[in-house]
């Protein structure tokens, strides 16, 4: 009986070493079984585990360190890739284990971000001493018979070998090429810290003087608003492409009843599924800001934001930020005259989950605090992050009578109402229609605004600030947003034909599509007077 549980134990060893050397990177791929390999590494590792001696108990401590790390960073990649549709990356995601700690401490305490991170490191650790003792089973095996091993492994590698040249696609190298990749991840990122922090600088409109900037927008009021998890895929895939498709051909409708004009197009984001602000430093900054190294380096850099720009033109600056809810210095970058956040604008509401308080109050106390009984003011220059369609979508947000707004108590009832995020979130198909919901409720709300406040001197520019999560959209491969500019303006829709922009709220496939990066330069040049830029 003894010995049938050694077999066992041994049996294990070499399963659980199959695992961890085809076990994928993303979660799709294992439904696919598509981690079936005959992996290279096995051989090798069974070689050096016959290594004898000390040298051997060494070689057996370093192997069960890179096994551990392999396993690790494939699960890191299978998070990142369910929610941001890309690899993790050891150096520009290291600040997503603080996000998550100040999540986990606003959601469950003060302690929860430290129990969670002893979890972690409990968690790692017990997988580097489980690798450790599977190593050890096969080691033990392996030295019992250690020529009939020897020779067992050589014809192993020269099958795999044959394998290779014939071009079975299962002879591979996998885990040792995830770990590869993950360096030279690492090291391209280092390469790219030192590279952006010499070129963002080298700013193209830094010295565009302030009497040429915005001359065709004099007197408008501008607004650039950033929709949550507003994304190309609403637009194209079922189930919400149906209903959104259909609020945005209803929002043209109401808006063109009101004599305000649209042109619409897409951009692609930086990011999808999350990490709104790299995509709002993108596309304010003219730079491709797609890490926080880089947002870190563009903070503390002398490139010009777009709203630094306007304030320099005259306009006041500001910033509706519902989602920040701690110090954000950041914010100094962007030169706004004022930012609004969720503890100084005046909601006295109840939170909808994660979302402070919904568009509806946002826009609402924006007209109230900027644009409302001050006919001698400055024009405005507004950005807005509106955050109903965040997740986790529920409860859903309603339109109210703009009169009875007030200080946001009357959405109290809805703060309340509706599943929790635990009831929604067991179910795909659920998830999905909530966040259609959280959508339509977004570009309705803005269209109501319009109707309710909507002036001749108004110019807005309204974009997705990402796909949300490709978990959740089924396209891990789109990073397109769309953008729409609205107007009552004949003068301003003109002076944009050059970009050939669709008219209307709706975009088809054909619609042009911009990087994000690209748009501040344009925006600017279109409705700037002619300024040489110098070589």
């Amino acid at each position: 009986m003894r010995h049938l549980f050694q077999h066992l134990l041994t049996v294990l060893a070499f399963v659980g070493l199959l695992v961890v050397l085809t076990l994928p990177n993303r979660l799709a791929w294992i439904a696919q079984q598509a981690y079936l390999f005959f992996p290279l590494e096995l051989m090798i590792i069974c070689l050096l585990l016959l290594v004898p001696g000390r040298t051997g108990g060494v070689i057996r401590s370093v192997l069960a360190i890179l096994l551990s790390l392999g396993l690790v960073l494939r699960i890191a990649d299978m998070v990142n890739y369910e929610i941001f549709a890309r690899r993790f990356n050891l150096i520009f995601d290291s600040h997503l284990l603080a996000d998550a700690s100040r999540l986990l401490a606003g959601v469950l305490g003060g302690l929860a971000p430290f129990v969670a991170g002893l979890i972690l490191l409990l968690v790692i650790g017990l997988i580097w001493l489980l690798a450790f003792l599977m190593l050890g089973r096969i080691q033990q095996f392996l030295r019992s018979t250690p020529r009939a091993a020897g020779l067992s492994l050589v014809l192993m590698l020269m099958a795999w070998g044959l394998l290779r040249d014939a071009g079975w696609p299962k002879a591979e190298a996998y885990a040792w090429g995830q770990l590869v990749t993950h360096a030279e991840d690492t090291l391209e990122s280092y390469r790219d810290i030192r590279e952006f922090a010499e070129l963002v600088g080298d700013d193209p409109l830094a010295d565009r003087p302030a009497d040429t900037l915005f001359t065709k927008l004099e007197g408008k009021d501008v607004f650039v608003v950033f929709i949550e998890s507003y994304g190309r895929s609403l637009l194209e895939r079922e189930p919400f492409a149906e209903s959104v498709t259909g609020t945005l051909a209803r929002a043209e409708e109401a808006l063109d009843a009101e004599g305000l004009l649209m042109r619409s197009a897409y951009l692609t984001a930086v990011t999808a599924g999350g990490r709104s602000w790299l995509n709002h430093a993108t596309l304010l900054s003219g730079a491709w800001i797609d890490s926080q190294t880089r947002y870190q380096s563009l903070v503390v850099s002398d490139r010009v934001a777009l709203n630094r720009m306007f304030n320099s033109a005259g306009w006041r600056t500001v910033a509706a930020m519902p989602a920040i809810s701690l110090a954000w210095p950041e914010g100094a970058y962007y030169g706004y005259d004022h930012i609004y956040n969720a503890h100084n604008f005046g909601y006295e509401g109840l939170p909808f989950n994660w979302v402070t308080m919904p568009d509806q109050y946002v826009w609402s106390a924006l007209q109230e605090r900027e644009l409302t009984g001050n006919e001698e003011r400055q024009p405005l220059m507004a950005e807005m992050a509106l955050i109903s369609s965040h997740a986790p979508w529920t409860p859903i947000a309603e339109l109210v009578p703009w009169d009875q707004v007030g200080d946001g108590t009357i959405f109290n009832e809805q703060a309340q109402a509706g599943p929790t995020p635990e009831e929604v979130w067991y179910d795909m198909e659920k998830i999905r229609d909530y966040y259609r919901q959280s959508i339509n409720y977004a570009l309705d709300t803005l269209v109501s605004y319009l109707q309710e406040y909507g002036d001749e001197n108004m110019v807005l520019v309204v974009l997705g600030d990402h796909e949300a999560a490709p978990r959740i959209t089924g396209d891990w491969q789109s990073r397109d947003v769309p953008i729409h500019l609205i107007t009552f303006d004949q003068e301003v829709i003109d002076t944009i034909d050059e970009w050939q922009w669709q008219p209307g709220m709706l975009p088809d496939a054909e619609a042009p599509v911009w990087r994000m990066d690209e748009f501040r330069n344009r925006f600017v040049d279109t409705f700037s007077d002619p300024f040489p830029v110098s070589d």
